[in-house]
């Protein structure tokens, strides 16, 4: 039996939707589907168990190949198929089978809710490109909004940032009631409690080098910046990407030169996000080369499925800009959101994860 949680699942109904459309279509950075920005869909090229599955739309067909014999299915089936899964996911919860979906999958040599990629590869589209009147394969990752939103940036004990603390030298008596405090926004808290004692937060460093120099590699001051959104969403009402980067352009914390109205924080978060999205990883080295991964389908809440694609920077980076947002992960299992002290300083980490909205 095949269980899988709705994001899951969602990657089954992006196939067999897409093969039922027939053409993939562009959205802005509100979701809403770009009429005159689509693409004819050729053929869906799926990894499973190791090998390529090929589905390739001829006329009212989907010839399925990859297997030990071809298939040759009607395109209504897959317009059927998807729609009875669309309504499946949405009234399910958890993680769960769906017997019906799972025998039409295994009809089609299907037997995987996932791709297993190494890359944040989930699907392969050749498309024909009209500009161009050439075929091109595109990859991309598949993100869904039935159900939870997804991150775009995990947090881990690799994504805190390390601060000193300033005018403020607490003894231990002071360190244990402020890392004590325990309420529902307690980071916050605590360091409104630093700062009512006289302190301020300087930023350092990244925790982890590896994060700091891709950072670094992407733009040379990304990791103050980065330092100062987080810096923002813990001592503000404010969550929003969007919203927080026009806190910070106001302010200006990094005396960027700004007399021709440059947006100096607004195209460095865009750059930052946009290499989250096709690769850049807080673990690994950073080289600056995609995963085969040329954008985002968007599975949303009604069924429809929007590209995003690298094709179409602007919409994308727009995309990714005006949704997503800073959340508190669990500082217990990062480590961070405690005054600690080393050498005779003081320091407080704060952690960064990037979620969808």
């Amino acid at each position: 039996m095949i269980t899988g949680n709705k994001g899951e699942w969602s990657e089954i109904y992006a196939l067999f939707k897409l093969l039922g459309d027939k053409q993939l279509f562009g959205g802005d950075e509100d979701l809403n589907k770009i009429e005159e920005l689509f693409y004819p869909i050729i053929k869906i090229i799926r990894t499973e168990s190791g090998s390529n599955y090929e589905y390739e739309i001829d006329a009212d067909l989907i010839i399925i190949s990859g297997g030990k014999e071809e298939l040759r299915i009607p395109i209504k089936t897959f317009i059927e198929q998807s729609s009875k899964l669309l309504s499946k996911i949405k009234s399910s919860k958890g993680t769960f089978s769906i017997p019906e979906t799972e025998a039409f999958m295994g009809s089609l040599n299907c037997k995987t809710l996932k791709a297993k990629s190494s890359s944040k590869t989930d699907i392969r589209i050749v498309i024909h490109d009209q500009k161009i009147n050439q075929q091109a394969e595109l990859g991309f990752s598949i993100k869904s909004q039935i159900g939870g939103d997804a991150t775009l940036l995990n947090a881990g004990k690799t994504t805190n940032f390390i601060y000193q603390i300033l005018g403020f030298r607490p003894n231990n008596k002071e360190i244990k009631s402020i890392n004590e405090i325990d309420t529902k926004s307690k980071i916050k808290d605590r360091i409104e409690a630093i700062k009512n004692a006289g302190g301020k937060l300087k930023f350092i460093t990244p925790q982890q080098d590896v994060f700091k120099n891709n950072l670094v590699l992407i733009d040379s001051l990304l990791p103050n910046i980065v330092s100062e959104t987080l810096k923002t969403f813990f001592t503000t009402p404010l969550n929003s990407i969007k919203d927080i980067t026009e806190s910070i352009n106001s302010s200006n914390p990094l005396n960027f030169d700004n007399q021709f109205s440059h947006t100096f924080y607004e195209y460095k978060i865009k750059r930052f996000l946009t290499d989250v999205a096709l690769g850049m990883t807080p673990s690994k080295v950073w080289t600056g080369l995609y995963d085969a991964t040329g954008g985002y389908l968007i599975v949303k809440e009604n069924g429809e499925v929007l590209c995003y694609h690298i094709y179409n920077r602007n919409q994308f980076e727009n995309y990714l800009f005006a949704n997503t947002k800073l959340e508190t992960a669990s500082s217990t299992r990062h480590d961070f959101g405690k005054i600690y002290e080393e050498d005779g300083q003081y320091y407080f980490k704060l952690n960064l994860q990037i979620r969808f909205k």
